[in-house]
């Protein structure tokens, strides 16, 4: 039985990274985004690169049903799972308030609960040596005002598959979450990164780096992959700064600022 790595998020451009570099070492790939024309235009371009085998299935996330069609979809093509990289995400910044109750629940869906439950549903599937690799956010580290949202759900995948990564241990089982700085990957964050300055340019790493460092920390069974020495920096500060002097700097710096990439429609 063949064995394939399922890629959330797969079509954006940090999953489309991930897609190449476990395509170039060998990886048969299961890949799910929303849009089934862009998940069958990338399996087009990487089988031109790579023999490997691939699979697509088109699934919104933030939809339990699609979720469980997914699933069912894995059960009937009778595969194992060598590994599952949680890719997909939200990243909507806005002051709480100005959310409709249709954002908030996308955002946490698709940010946190498709994680959780694919994971729970996925292990059924799972391959010997099976790994999971989770992306969340150096956001993740501490609460952020006019972010709150984002940061919160970042923060409860750190929480959540670090716990799960000890229950899971003598299962053989290794779990691993990437929490990156900004990556230049579309242009709204390119002009985030612009506007932040030095601290965005030392912050900002690109998606072969980004990737690259995952897919080495999942291999080595790290606990949490941050690329980059500034990020290691910032979490390290987060850590150690009372949070009041945090949370005013947070929210002098994005409280004027809005950014809406995504629609949950």
């Amino acid at each position: 039985m063949d064995s394939y790595t399922l890629i959330t998020g797969a079509t954006g451009g940090l999953g489309q990274e991930f897609c190449r570099q476990c395509a170039a070492r060998g990886d048969n790939l299961l890949l799910t985004g929303r849009s089934e024309q862009k998940l069958e235009d990338l399996r087009a371009e990487l089988l031109k690169s790579y023999s490997v085998k691939i699979l697509t299935f088109a699934c919104r996330l933030d939809d339990e049903l699609e979720r469980q069609s997914l699933c069912d979809f894995v059960a009937k093509a009778e595969v194992k799972l060598s590994q599952f990289i949680s890719v997909a995400g939200v990243d909507t910044q806005m002051a709480f308030e100005r959310y409709t109750r249709e954002k908030v629940l996308f955002q946490l869906r698709v940010n946190f609960e498709a994680a959780v439950a694919l994971t729970h549903a996925l292990l059924s599937f799972r391959a010997e040596g099976f790994s999971i690799l989770v992306v969340s956010s150096i956001s993740g580290s501490c609460p952020m005002p006019y972010f709150a949202l984002y940061s919160a759900t970042k923060s409860a995948l750190v929480s959540f598959f670090s716990a799960l990564r000890v229950e899971l241990k003598d299962k053989g089982v290794k779990v691993t979450v990437l929490m990156p700085g900004s990556i230049p990957t579309r242009p709204d964050i390119i002009e985030d990164i612009k506007i932040q300055g030095l601290k965005g340019r030392l912050s900002s790493k690109p998606k072969d780096f980004v990737v690259k460092k995952a897919l080495s920390g999942a291999r080595k069974n790290k606990r949490i992959v941050i690329p980059g020495a500034f990020n290691k920096f910032v979490y390290f500060l987060t850590k150690i700064t009372p949070y009041r002097l945090v949370a005013a700097f947070v929210a002098r710096g994005w409280k004027n600022k809005e950014k809406d990439a995504f629609s949950a429609f």
